[in-house]
């Protein structure tokens, strides 16, 4: 089984002189539940090389199992300095795609052509295609084959509103994902903010927050296991 993560390239916090990038968690515990049952991994971003991490990510209260091991693993490290340049990759060569949130991908994978492409192509060739937190965001312009976006009628959840409020950012994020989600059509789901929640609906897998990343993993990883 060979799963492509995806992160983003994006390191700024809209016009704040604040840092930010792919939540470090949110990596970390889906590469090792994945890894360690087997599936090769294989990381990308759009402007390939090094993918920014969002610095609050580091700090001692956001920090798990997984992201301690991931500070031991300079294997895995060295291979975050050095990603593929997402125009490279193709579909083809992947059981699934999974995007990590963190703030950046609201800027650069919503709009991403290539993203959106590599979406719309797992779409057709029946691969499970997995986002966390706020990297639902990049579904938001990705379509079916009849045309209409991917997300119409579609459940799914990501970061709520209330969860962008309480981090201060709500003025500050291009967009609020919750909105914008339903505005594509999608069924918008959620729970209490900062509690685990993750949602299938067909070869969509999303999860609401941080908390959800282990969830949304270990359905990608089922579903890895159906179609294999």
């Amino acid at each position: 089984m060979n799963v492509l993560f995806v992160l983003t390239s994006h390191n700024t916090l809209g016009n704040t002189e604040e840092l930010t990038g792919f939540w470090m968690e949110e990596f970390a515990t889906p590469y090792y539940l994945l890894k360690d049952a087997g599936v090769s991994i294989t990381i990308a971003s759009p402007n390939g090389g090094e993918a920014p991490v969002d610095p609050k990510s580091l700090s001692n209260d956001f920090q798990t199992e997984s992201t301690r091991r991931l500070e031991a693993d300079n294997d895995t490290l060295s291979v975050l300095k050095n990603t593929l340049k997402l125009s490279e990759v193709d579909s083809k060569s992947f059981d699934a795609v999974f995007y990590p949130g963190g703030h950046g991908p609201l800027w650069d994978l919503t709009n991403d052509t290539s993203s959106i492409q590599l979406i719309e192509d797992f779409y057709k060739e029946n691969k499970p295609i997995a986002a966390v937190c706020h990297a639902p965001a990049v579904l938001l312009n990705a379509k079916a084959p009849d045309g209409a976006s991917l997300l119409n009628n579609r459940e799914v959840t990501g970061y709520s509103n209330t969860e962008e409020i309480a981090t201060g950012l709500e003025d500050i994020v291009p967009f609020l994902l919750e909105d914008a989600l339903q505005s594509k059509g999608g069924k918008y789901r959620k729970v209490d903010d900062w509690t685990s929640f993750a949602l299938q609906d067909g070869l969509i897998i999303t999860g609401q927050n941080p908390a959800s990343s282990e969830a949304v993993s270990q359905m990608l990883l089922e579903a890895l296991k159906q179609s294999s």
